[in-house]
């Protein structure tokens, strides 16, 4: 008799168990559906985080002429100032912030960016492909060559072969340069060494790295640098917002 009711109450138990593990896997299911939920029968894209989701939205673009950066890694971190008003005009230029480049130029970028990763560090994106349109605009607001190129000549910006950017580490903080970006005044310039010994360690490193690939800085800018050799030509695309 009592080993009937041992084995009625372990079946009762397994039953219960049984029930329990279906509950939490049907929670589990639940949850994971309810953080996703669908796009297009698969996942919203309010639902997924910007670096995430540019791999859920069609290619929208020419791509024997542009490469989306983030595309090739979305681990690069977009701080594209121009679609704020955080810039040296103070208003906001681009209706929407994405990093277009050249595909050379893209390519050789992400190599910059695997290698900052060894250390724990990796780059954010000032500033990649700027339209000609959008040069016009800077030009209009400040007509003044030391600080922004003639659009009827165009920059490398313009050509998709130039970008503004700076180092940050394993959180996601910018690394200490000096001087904010788009600082207009010696203390940015890669030359200049009145700086503590951290922002110069800093400023070599990014520069090293730039330099390791082929991108060439400019004298009164930190964060800009160019992959000559492109051949490309000045450009008025303009990238759509979603």
């Amino acid at each position: 008799m009592k080993i009937h009711a041992i084995t009625l109450i372990l079946s009762l138990l397994a039953a219960v168990s049984c029930q329990n593990s279906n509950n939490s896997t049907e929670e589990r299911l639940s949850e994971q559906l309810d953080s996703t939920q669908l796009l297009t029968n698969e996942v919203l894209v309010e639902d997924i985080t910007p670096a995430t989701r540019i791999n859920f939205l069609p290619i929208d673009y020419d791509t024997s002429k542009w490469t989306e950066l983030i595309r090739l890694d979305s681990t690069i971190l977009l701080d594209l100032r121009y679609a704020t008003d955080s810039n040296f005009v103070g208003e906001k230029m681009y209706d929407c912030g994405r990093c277009f480049l050249r595909p050379r130029v893209a390519h050789t970028l992400v190599k910059v960016h695997q290698q900052l990763k060894k250390q724990g560090l990796g780059l954010k994106m000032y500033d990649c492909y700027r339209p000609r349109p959008i040069q016009w605009k800077l030009w209009e607001k400040v007509p003044d060559r030391r600080y922004v190129s003639d659009p009827r000549k165009g920059s490398m910006h313009n050509r998709g072969a130039a970008v503004d950017l700076t180092i940050v580490d394993s959180t996601g903080q910018e690394l200490p340069m000096g001087t904010p970006y788009d600082y207009f005044g010696i203390e940015a310039y890669p030359a200049y060494q009145d700086l503590a010994a951290d922002v110069l360690a800093n400023r070599a490193l990014l520069h090293e790295q730039m330099k390791a690939v082929g991108f060439k800085p400019i004298r009164t800018e930190w964060w800009h640098f160019s992959l000559p050799g492109q051949g490309a030509e000045l450009s008025d695309m303009l990238w759509k917002c979603y």
